[in-house]
């Protein structure tokens, strides 16, 4: 038995899992096997035969398979969750039977019919990683496949799988109904961080207690057992005169944090809670009586305590990772809160006022990436974003790439990356930093709307109100640049009247939106709407044309959209 030779050949490896598995049995047990041996034999097992691939064993809600093909395997993988989304389209969400699938190429051990190997684990941390509906594939699997199935999946760049020692370069099939947002996100545990309360007695301390709750907000966010209610929506509570019940009950929040920050020169005390949103009552609460330089660590420490209150036991890995510390300067984070403060501002000297403070950021803290991420923003702002000229876009997106480069795993600067690339038309560069931005933070609304206003402009409507929806789920009460992404998109669907609504949310609006309205008007045939907007957009710009406006005024790749657009302006009379 000693010099019995262990056989071991290449295989390709698939894992599968069904999402969700025990909440199914709990809910129906009866039902859910009865449902899962159907498609077992309908679906499943009929789609790896005809592939050649082998079923080495079944695992309860999972299976473990074999090919001697990596496209058969990634065939298979496509076919499979094709054929159970359109069996499952009529069933009602929370009793939907979802796989996750998994394929990796490996050297493996065969002992009799099973297999055992590092490439059997990959492959089961792989379909760990994909989403409900979802395959993640190894680089290894995605180099052996076609031009056609190579375009199907986005790179998800290296991962850290548990217990695998070294990182795994990843791709994620881009029609899986999760690789945007997860239709089981509304089941998380959901919290909004109210603004905390500034003590300090000077109105223009503001910004430091508002960089304190968005940092605790970002902190949260990164935890994908959590659904975490934008800032700009705990925001708009601020000064309201409403109980934390109504606040929860229109936030959709089940928790609240709430607390207050006084700083006294170099000293300050921040206190939070954490309260349940329907009975009022108070889960945790602490202060900290710190100097100004331990800001960074008492706010890891807050987000800690309440994931730790809310989601018990997490990997300290994990923890590490989400708890990233913006800057060792206390003085370059201070300028780039008052960066921010100005960059969502809508005064004229705004932009201007955010480039000042974020140089003086990175110029204080060269390695601040999301400060360099940001200046770029701004630097773009200055000159028209996507019309500024060749050289400053150059500069921008250079900008940007260093950002990422500083801190590759802070989602702010993969979305800022995205939309540098948006702005220079390079789509597919967008949507992939897009896609790494969700990954690194799936609780960013600004990530999904803006990713949903990219793939309206791609054609892939559906998908786009997905993201937007989700976006807006998260965030309810957002910046007005939602408006427009909205707006824009049920325009392209043709769903004129809500896009006129949506549009209309703008409180001041440039004249690309007032050209936008004109078109919605026209389309929807609504003559004095149209003639009223139309009258707005000619004294905002009096030599208006609908060529330049198509031009410099909306970013589509499809020129279908772009003669919805040119109908629509010159339905309403506007010049050519």
């Amino acid at each position: 038995m000693a010099n019995e030779r262990v056989e071991r050949r290449l295989a390709v490896i698939m894992a599968t899992d069904i999402v969700g598995y025990s909440r199914l049995m709990e809910a129906d047990e009866t039902s859910t096997l009865t449902a899962m041996k159907r498609l077992q034999g309908s679906i499943v097992a009929p789609n790896i035969a005809a592939r050649g691939g082998r079923i080495v064993k079944l695992m309860g809600d999972g299976s473990l398979v074999v090919f001697s093909s990596a496209v058969d395997a990634v065939d298979c993988a496509i076919s499979l969750q094709e054929e159970l989304a359109s069996d499952q389209k009529d069933v009602a969400i929370d009793d939907r039977i979802l796989f996750r699938i998994g394929i990796n190429l490996a050297d493996v051990v065969i002992e009799g019919d099973d297999l055992f190997g590092d490439g059997v684990n990959v492959a089961a941390r792989l379909e760990a990683t994909a989403g409900p509906g979802g395959i993640c594939i190894a680089d290894v699997v995605h180099r052996q496949l076609g031009v056609k199935n190579c375009s199907a999946f986005w790179d998800g760049g290296e991962i850290v799988l548990k217990n695998i020692a070294r990182p795994v370069h990843v791709w994620h099939w881009k029609d899986a109904p999760t690789v945007g947002p997860s239709t089981y996100s509304a089941a998380r545990t959901s919290i909004a961080v109210l603004p905390f309360e500034n003590l300090s007695g000077s109105p223009d301390q503001d910004f430091f207690s508002d960089g304190i709750t968005e940092d605790i907000i970002s902190g949260l966010a990164r935890f994908r057992s959590l659904s975490v209610v934008a800032a700009s929506s705990s925001f708009s509570f601020r000064g309201k005169d409403a109980g934390l019940g109504e606040i929860g009950k229109r936030l959709s929040a089940t928790y609240l944090v709430e607390g207050s920050v006084r700083r006294s020169g170099e000293r300050m005390r921040i206190t939070a809670r954490l309260i349940e949103a329907a009975s009022g009552t108070h889960l945790w609460s602490e202060h900290y009586d710190r100097s100004v330089t331990d800001i960074f660590a008492v706010q890891d420490e807050v987000t800690r305590m309440i994931v730790s209150t809310l989601v018990g036991q997490i990997e300290s890995a994990d923890v590490r990772q989400a708890l990233r510390k913006p800057t060792t300067s206390l003085a370059a984070y201070e300028f780039f809160l008052r960066g921010l403060v100005h960059i969502r501002g809508y005064g004229a000297d705004d932009n201007e006022q955010a480039r000042m403070m974020f140089e003086a950021a990175v110029e204080r803290d060269p390695q601040f990436g999301l400060a360099h991420a940001y200046l770029a923003l701004a630097r773009l702002a200055l000159h028209g974003y996507a019309n500024a000229p060749a050289d400053i876009l150059d500069a921008a997106l250079a900008l940007a790439q260093k950002a990422v480069r500083l801190d590759a795993g802070d989602s702010g600067c993969e979305r800022l990356l995205a939309l540098m690339h948006y702005f220079r038309r390079d789509f597919e560069l967008a949507e992939r930093h897009y896609r790494r931005a969700y990954q690194l933070n799936p609780n960013d609304a600004n990530t999904m709307v803006q990713m949903g206003g990219l793939l309206a402009r791609r054609g892939r409507l559906v998908e786009a109100m997905q993201w937007i929806d989700e976006g807006l789920r998260l965030n309810p009460f957002p910046p007005q640049w939602y408006s427009v992404t909205l707006g824009n998109t049920l325009y392209i669907l043709g769903r004129y009247d809500e896009a006129a609504a949506a549009l209309k949310e703008q409180p001041n609006p440039g004249q690309f939106t007032c050209a936008r309205l004109v078109a919605c008007y026209a389309q929807a045939g609504n003559a004095a709407a149209t003639e009223e907007a139309k009258a707005r957009l000619l004294k905002l710009c009096p030599d208006f044309s609908t060529e330049d406006f198509i031009t410099r005024g909306l970013l589509l790749e499809r020129p279908e959209q772009r003669e919805m657009f040119r109908e629509g302006l010159l339905k309403a009379g506007l010049p050519a």
